[in-house]
């Protein structure tokens, strides 16, 4: 049995999906952007920002589904340029401190909104 997690504390779904989805102990997150909740707009700023914003998105979703970074088994990161990977890489350090979760980095030609960054995880409790 599946369970549609929804948060106000992370941006709304820009099309038809939900923020998290769990099932069977598990949390699958749609891929977050560096939209700001309150606005639903852009912040404002670099990749490194933008990494802070999404990371932080991607929190209130695992703290509406009661877990947090530590839950996170793996994600998948995606950035529009290569020389975003260390801004991107610095940030996220900042949030996996430990039992860092498996992880895929993929380079794109576009992401929506124009963001620079994505990132979506896998949790489990």
């Amino acid at each position: 049995m599946k369970e549609i997690i929804n948060t106000s504390k992370a941006p709304e779904a820009i099309g038809p999906y939900s923020q998290a989805v769990s099932a069977d102990g598990f949390l699958f997150t749609a891929g977050q952007i560096a939209l700001v909740p309150e606005k639903n707009t852009m912040i404002d700023g670099g990749v490194a920002e933008q990494t802070t914003q999404v990371l932080e998105n991607l929190n209130a979703v695992l703290k509406e589904a009661s877990m947090d970074m530590s839950n996170v088994i793996k994600t998948t990161v995606y950035l529009t340029v290569p020389e975003h990977f260390s801004p991107m890489n610095e940030i996220y350090g900042r949030y996996f401190t430990d039992n860092f979760p498996a992880r895929v980095t993929v380079f794109v030609k576009a992401l929506p909104k124009g963001a620079l960054v994505e990132i979506d995880a896998i949790a489990k409790l």
